[in-house]
């Protein structure tokens, strides 16, 4: 196979990867599940500053985190359940992002608690 067909055929298969929805946490990809470790709260604030150090913006489902392609857009929704529609890469585990929703009341303390949705 020439390398333009290659070139082609995979990105035929990207086009068509179809976009699907993620519901969890916006978390960070240094401390996950769990901001224990850090002793930072609330969790939001551990979510920021984690990122400020290198860590990146992550969605966790529950069991896996994925890092998102979108590394703006998390800020607002740090330690918040949200819902995340995109396409993941399964070999890399990195969503990448179309968009991001709140998927409930925002947690106490976090800068949006008392805002209508």
């Amino acid at each position: 196979m020439t390398k333009l067909t290659s070139l082609f055929i995979a990105g035929a298969l990207v086009a068509g990867a179809a976009s699907q929805a993620f519901t969890g946490v916006i978390t960070d990809s240094m401390c996950g599940k769990d901001h224990a470790m850090m002793k930072v709260a609330p969790d939001s604030k551990c979510v920021q500053e984690c990122v400020k150090q290198g860590a990146k913006y992550a969605l966790f489902d529950g069991k896996i985190s994925y890092v998102l392609s979108d590394q703006l857009t998390p800020q607002q929704f740090a330690g918040q359940k949200v819902k995340v529609t995109g396409v993941l890469n399964e070999k890399t585990k990195i969503l990448k992002v179309d968009s991001i929703t709140a998927e409930g009341p925002p947690p106490a303390g976090s800068p949006h608690s008392g805002h209508q949705q």
